[in-house]
């Protein structure tokens, strides 16, 4: 996640800084709780505007303490571009080069990086909550598990494409003036140049397409499939990551997806005891029995003769 503001034409800043984000969220906690009995059906939504608000202050914050780190990203930059080259993976560079002289689809790459990242999530996440309730709660939660885990791995800072030497790659955003990182230095915008491993924006557009695919019956459904083709173009023909760090983003959505699966099954066989062993003593009836079955049972036992075990 980024924000900031190019040189030349600039790019605006796209977002909010930490201490924003996070007075926004308590101005949507503290709103939501007089609402609720007065507008039950309001207030749950300014709940999850809060929570999300809460957890882009958390990364904010993050990016800001971890803002200019150069320990070694360099080089497990150029560990992943060798390892790249070993897998036979198709060069990023190959690919920005067949881009380059076309200055239309250069800038529109740069500002779908800049702009569609947030622009889908929330709009994804408001669809799902008015028109999909029921399944709003895990996808959320999953949003969160994958945003927490890549911030802990960003934690190990990483270089881009665009930072590394002689990869042969250009920087385009900030050829273009339309860098999110340029203004890192401004107070209030956060912009951690060393956070490419791994790329929240793949993980992302494959959760909203993912989910989108899965909750709607719309036969237009499947053109949501645009959005992550869309992403993963974008963010290698701009210098900003590697395919491996798109790979790594995939995983760590499953991941938090199963962790996410095996806890509320775990929490379902918890809340759902096996049902005690009824005994049932002769003369007794059971609750599907009628009330009768009890004394005539007990009658035609007494009226059996018994047998002689002498």
């Amino acid at each position: 996640m980024c924000a900031g503001t190019g040189e030349g034409a600039g790019m605006q800043n796209l977002t909010l800084s930490w201490q924003a984000s996070g007075g926004a969220a308590v101005v949507a906690y503290a709103a939501a709780l007089p609402l609720r009995r007065r507008m039950p059906r309001f207030s749950p939504l300014l709940r999850e505007a809060g929570t999300l608000l809460a957890l882009f202050a958390l990364w904010q914050f993050a990016g800001r303490w971890s803002l200019f780190r150069e320990d070694g990203a360099v080089a497990r930059g150029q560990w992943i571009w060798n390892a790249e080259r070993r897998l036979h993976l198709p060069s990023e560079a190959a690919l920005q080069r067949a881009a380059l002289p076309h200055h239309w689809l250069v800038e529109g790459a740069n500002y779908y990086y800049a702009v569609m990242h947030f622009g889908v999530m929330l709009a994804f996440l408001l669809w799902l909550f008015l028109r999909h309730r029921a399944v709003y709660g895990r996808v959320r939660t999953t949003l969160v598990l994958v945003t927490g885990a890549s911030l802990l791995v960003q934690l190990i800072p990483v270089a881009p494409p665009r930072l590394l030497p002689g990869d042969g790659m250009a920087d385009t955003a900030l050829e273009y003036g339309q860098s999110v990182y340029a203004g890192a230095g401004e107070v209030g915008v956060t912009a951690d140049s060393y956070a490419a491993m791994p790329s929240v924006h793949v993980a992302w557009c494959v959760l909203v397409a993912v989910a989108v695919i899965a909750v709607s019956r719309s036969r237009w459904r499947w053109l949501v499939i645009a959005h992550p083709v869309a992403t993963v173009a974008v963010v290698v023909l701009t210098a900003n990551h590697f395919w491996l760090d798109g790979v790594a983003a995939v995983l760590l959505l499953a991941l938090s997806w199963g962790v996410q699966s095996a806890a509320r099954a775990a929490l379902g066989r918890r809340r759902s005891p096996q049902p005690p062993v009824a005994v049932v003593l002769p003369g007794m009836r059971t609750p599907a029995e009628p009330a009768g079955a009890a004394a005539a049972d007990s009658e035609t036992t007494s009226a059996r003769p018994v047998a002689d075990t002498r």
